[in-house]
């Protein structure tokens, strides 16, 4: 059986240095920092943590419902969610994550584009 992502690099220990390094890189991006103005970070940390745990084959789980629901506010649009892959790939190749392995992650944050970009319109 094979290890999952979670476990084959380290756990919470390095999702959480992942997760740090990848907020350090969105706050300063000028076209998804402005979306943190205002959010209580050490919260929004511990949570991607979870979230990008469970991505990766951890234990934390998020439901769809959830993740569109703390992003319903947002005017996220395409160009945003691509700056974050982006982000995303290049901070888990900063940590030694193979190529395939950064493909499937990405490839979990991209079954997840319609949740953030394309919301219904709330009257």
């Amino acid at each position: 059986m094979e290890k999952a992502l979670f476990d084959k690099y380290g756990g919470f220990s390095t999702v959480s240095k992942i997760v740090l390094s990848l907020y350090d890189r969105l706050l300063e991006d000028d076209d998804v920092g402005p979306f943190f103005d205002d959010v209580d970070m050490p919260r929004l940390i511990d949570h991607q943590t979870k979230f990008v745990s469970s991505l990766m084959g951890g234990p934390a789980s998020f439901t769809d419902d959830h993740i569109e629901r703390a992003h319903s506010h947002m005017d996220i649009d395409h160009l945003h969610f691509d700056k974050l892959k982006a982000i995303v790939s290049e901070t888990l190749a900063d940590f030694d994550v193979a190529e395939d392995d950064i493909k499937t992650v990405l490839s979990a944050f991209e079954d997840r584009r319609s949740l953030l970009v394309e919301k219904p319109n709330v009257n």
